[in-house]
C-alpha cells in the first residue's frame, strides 16, 4: 500500500502545477480570480460558499457524519480554557479585547497584516503576543496548543461569518506576499512536491481514503479540531504537510510561514470564516 500510494504522489507531483492559472506576475487580487475561475470550471456544481467546507464539499456522506458531530462538537472544554485566557486581565489590567478593534469581534478575517511599521507580516498570533508585551507579559510561544492555540481557537470564533478582507498595499506587503507565494507553488522535500500540486492541481483527488482540499476557502476554518479535540493551528498544518513530503518544516511563526499564510489566506478573500470546526 505504502508502494502504491508513493507512486501515486510520484505521478501528482509530475502533472506540475497550474501555473497558468497564478503567473509570476499577477498581483494578489488577479491572483485569486483566477483560481476561482479554475476550480469554478472544474467543479461547476459546487457553489462559492462551499469552498468554506474544504474537501467536505466534495464527499456528502462526510459532510453528513460533519454536521452531526458539531451538534455536540467534541471540543467544547477547549473552547472554554481559550475563553478563560481571552478574559484573564493581563498584568495591567487590561484584556486582549482593549488591544484590538472591536473588542476583537469581527477582526480575524483581516489578519494577517502586513505592518509597516515592524515591516513584517504579523498573524493574529503575533497581535496577541504585541499586545501581552505590551501590558507586561511574556509572549506565548507560537505552535503552543495550550496557551496562543486556545487563546486563538476562541478569539477567532469572535469573527465567525465575517468575510476574510485580507489586504495587500504597498511594496513590503507585495514582497512579503511574493514570498509566500514563492513557497506555496515551490517544490521541496524528497517527493518533490509543492502546496500547490495538492490543492490546486489535484483537489478533489483522493490519497488513500482522503480528499485534497482546495486552495479556495481553506483559511476560513483554522484552528481546526482534528479527530476529537486535538487541536491543530494552520502553521503546524503546514509543519504537518512539509513533513509528509519529507522536507524539514519551519518553525510556527517564521517567516516563511508568516508569509506563507498571508498568501494563503488572501485566497480565501470574500468567503465567510467558520472557525474552531471538526476535521478528521
Amino acid at each position: 500500500m505504502k508502494k502504491i500510494v508513493k507512486k501515486t504522489l510520484i505521478a501528482m507531483a509530475g502533472l506540475g502545477v497550474l501555473m497558468g492559472a497564478v503567473s509570476a506576475n499577477a498581483g494578489p487580487e488577479e491572483d485569486r480570480l483566477k483560481l476561482v475561475n479554475h476550480f469554478k470550471n472544474k467543479f461547476p456544481d459546487l457553489k462559492q460558499e462551499d469552498y468554506i467546507l474544504s474537501a467536505l464539499a466534495f464527499d456528502p456522506d462526510a459532510k453528513s457524519q460533519y454536521d452531526s458531530i458539531m451538534e455536540f462538537p467534541p471540543y467544547t472544554d477547549e473552547l472554554d480554557k481559550g475563553k478563560k485566557l481571552w478574559s484573564t486581565p493581563l498584568k495591567s489590567g487590561k484584556t486582549y479585547a482593549d488591544c484590538l478593534p472591536n473588542g476583537g469581534k469581527n477582526v480575524a478575517g483581516n489578519y494577517p497584516i502586513f505592518d509597516n511599521t515592524l515591516g513584517k507580516v504579523v498573524t493574529l498570533e503575533d497581535a496577541l503576543n504585541l499586545c501581552r508585551v505590551a501590558n507586561g507579559d511574556e509572549p506565548y510561544k507560537i505552535g503552543d496548543d495550550n496557551t496562543m492555540g486556545r487563546l486563538t481557537a476562541y478569539m477567532r470564533t469572535l469573527s465567525d461569518g465575517m468575510k476574510m478582507n485580507i489586504k495587500v498595499e504597498g511594496e513590503g506587503a507585495m514582497k512579503a506576499y511574493e514570498d509566500g507565494k514563492s513557497t506555496f507553488y515551490g517544490r521541496v522535500g524528497q517527493l518533490n512536491f509543492s502546496c500547490g500540486n495538492c490543492h490546486v492541481d489535484n483537489a478533489g483527488v483522493r490519497i488513500r481514503s482522503e480528499l485534497l482540499s482546495p486552495v479556495v476557502g481553506q483559511a476560513t476554518h483554522w484552528p481546526a479540531f482534528r479527530g476529537g479535540d486535538k487541536l491543530t493551528t494552520l502553521q503546524e498544518r503546514y509543519k504537518g504537510c512539509q513533513n509528509n513530503v519529507r522536507h524539514a518544516p519551519d518553525k510556527p511563526g517564521s517567516t516563511r510561514y508568516n508569509n506563507l499564510e498571508y498568501f494563503h489566506s488572501y485566497m480565501s478573500n470574500g468567503l465567510e470564516m467558520k472557525s474552531s470546526v471538526f476535521r478528521k
